[in-house]
């Protein structure tokens, strides 16, 4: 193995771990910062695969603005912030169920679909802005398009949500 294998295990690890404990830990705010951890694994990996561009994307955007968000977003509602053992206690065993089949769905449909692709590394800039824009204003426009409709949605539902709840609720 050479070294740039062994960093790219080890961070693959410390995101798969982080990813783990991001989901188990009844600690919300501990949850949020091991959030920031995977996420910067997940950067890790894109740098080791000289993507830095992406890698630096998913800095700014992700770690810096996503998670800087939900933790203003705790700190700024009444949501409680303490441990919340009640909330992941039940139904554990069905969740883990389907995210193992989950994985091994999307592990199969990865392995299937690319199982013949290679790279050509001497023919691209992997990872450069250049290559990253074209790529996804002209080939993947579509998707890039429906993705933005869908997150827009969710946080309309988002929003909606959470007024219904507050106009039932005690305010």
């Amino acid at each position: 193995m050479t070294a740039v294998q062994v960093v790219f295990v080890l961070l693959s690890l410390v995101a798969v771990v982080s990813a783990l404990l991001v989901v188990t830990t009844p600690h919300l705010v501990h949850s949020a910062l091991w959030l920031v951890v995977t996420l910067g694994a997940i950067a890790g990996v894109f740098l080791v695969l000289a993507a830095e561009f992406v890698a630096w994307v998913q800095v700014l955007i992700y770690v810096g603005a996503v998670v800087v968000l939900l933790l203003f977003a705790l700190m700024l509602t009444r949501a409680p912030t303490g441990p919340q053992p009640d909330l992941t206690v039940r139904r554990w065993a069905p969740a883990a169920f389907v995210a193992l089949l989950v994985a091994v769905l999307l592990g199969a449909t990865l392995v299937a679909g690319f199982q013949d692709v290679r790279l050509d590394l001497d023919q691209a800039v992997v990872g450069s802005a250049e290559v990253t824009g074209e790529t996804v204003f002209r080939r993947w426009v579509l998707p890039f398009e429906v993705l933005s409709v869908l997150l827009l949605a969710a946080l309309v539902g988002a929003i909606v949500l959470s007024r219904l709840r507050s106009e039932d609720g005690d305010d």
